[in-house]
């Protein structure tokens, strides 16, 4: 028994190359994964911008902690033409204060600037002998150090790394997309 093929009256077939298409398909992938990077970048020089304002809003000392904030693209979490990862943060080694500024700190001693450096105090009866080390105790730390006058005092955080972070999103999102349609339209202008 033969099965007879249903067709309707307003069906139709059609024979197309679909070369082109394809052919374009793949331009326009190759493209997107070449705007990966340059995407990315744009969206942490966004991140970036809107630190270094807000540490400029702060005010400066030296201004290590300005000349300390970067950018550095991060290849063990980037896949080339598929992910690209930029870290924005500041060098802890140029800038150490700067988590006391994003955080917030306790100041228990008192300190004095000294040739141009914060210096905490030393109790007189302890001046000479070793400092106490990092991870010595409270006690230890409040015996060698001079007692800040008036008792400990907080300083509030400044928080500029955490504020670009939830203001720059949108930016940095915009930015992004910016790059990628800037690429590509180049491209689809150079192939007309």
């Amino acid at each position: 028994m033969t099965k007879k093929k249903l067709t309707g009256a307003n069906t139709f077939s059609m024979k197309a190359d679909m070369g082109d298409l394809q052919a374009l398909m793949s331009q326009l992938q190759e493209d997107v994964a070449q705007a990966v990077r340059p995407a990315a970048q744009a969206a942490a020089q966004v991140y970036r911008d809107h630190m270094l304002a807000n540490v400029r809003a702060i005010g400066k000392q030296k201004g290590n902690l300005e000349s300390a904030i970067y950018q550095k693209y991060s290849r063990e979490h980037s896949r080339e033409g598929k992910r690209a990862q930029y870290n924005v943060s500041w060098n802890h080694k140029k800038a150490p204060h700067g988590h006391w500024l994003e955080y917030g700190w306790i100041q228990r001693y008192e300190v004095r600037l000294i040739n141009g450096r914060w210096k905490t105090l030393v109790r007189p009866n302890m001046r000479g002998k070793p400092k106490p080390g990092r991870h010595a105790s409270q006690a230890e730390k409040d015996a060698y150090y001079m007692p800040r006058k008036g008792g400990p005092k907080q300083h509030l955080g400044r928080a500029f790394a955490r504020r670009a972070a939830s203001s720059a999103t949108q930016p940095a999102m915009q930015a992004a997309v910016d790059e990628l349609h800037s690429r590509l339209g180049r491209k689809e202008r150079s192939q007309r």
